[in-house]
């Protein structure tokens, strides 16, 4: 991203979607905080935000964290309008919760005009391999080839490969990684190549809110 593209955007908006209880807040609370809370609570809408200066200019980062319980078309909607990259989150032993990321990508795609939206799918739970009923080998050529989306797989509750979700989410709106505190307080214990990302199987491609 130019110098002139940073002043002219001072906010940027990371909105995670998804069924309830996949952990979409468990994900954002354990990348923000570093801890994972045992005991389920539904979240309606929860913005969190945090302010850097990048190249002279004062950088908003807000992660709205909605409702996978609760349906609100307008909240949903306003959401989608003003989001700059999403997280859509499933978990990996319900099958479901992968419907329903399908379906958030056809309403995102619809509301944003046909523009190109950027998306990174998050196959969450992986601490419940034993459990497992989407195989990684099933949902990545979706994800990849046919969306050109973004993929990852991780837990929240072990914490494998969290830093790696919000790495791509900065990556599709052109912010660097090391924006993140997170990241930055993390960085000595991070291989320096694919940081945060898991391993994926070679792959050739043919082509690739906030309320106030």
């Amino acid at each position: 991203m130019s110098s002139l593209a940073v002043k002219e955007k001072t906010t940027v908006r990371l909105v995670f979607f998804g069924a309830a209880g996949v952990g979409k807040t468990a994900l954002i609370q354990r990348f923000l905080h570093d801890r994972f809370e045992h005991t389920y609570k539904r979240t309606v809408e929860e913005l969190h935000s945090r302010e850097y200066d990048i190249e002279k200019a004062k950088i908003r980062i807000e992660i709205m964290d909605t409702s996978g319980s609760y349906s609100f078309p307008a909240m949903r909607k306003l959401c989608i309008l003003n989001g700059d990259a999403f997280a859509l989150v499933y978990s990996i032993d319900d099958r479901q919760s992968f419907e329903e990321v399908q379906r958030l990508r056809e309403e995102i795609l619809e509301l944003k005009g046909g523009k190109f939206a950027p998306i990174t799918v998050v196959g969450n739970k992986v601490d419940l391999e034993n459990q497992r009923l989407l195989a990684t080998g099933e949902i990545m050529p979706i994800v990849e080839l046919d969306w050109n989306a973004s993929f990852v797989e991780a837990s929240a509750k072990s914490n494998e490969n969290v830093m790696g979700v919000f790495k791509e989410l900065l990556q599709q709106v052109n912010l660097p990684s090391h924006l993140s505190p997170a990241l930055r307080r993390r960085r000595d214990t991070i291989p320096r190549d694919n940081v945060g990302v898991r391993k994926k199987p070679p792959m050739k491609k043919t082509n690739s809110c906030i309320l106030s």
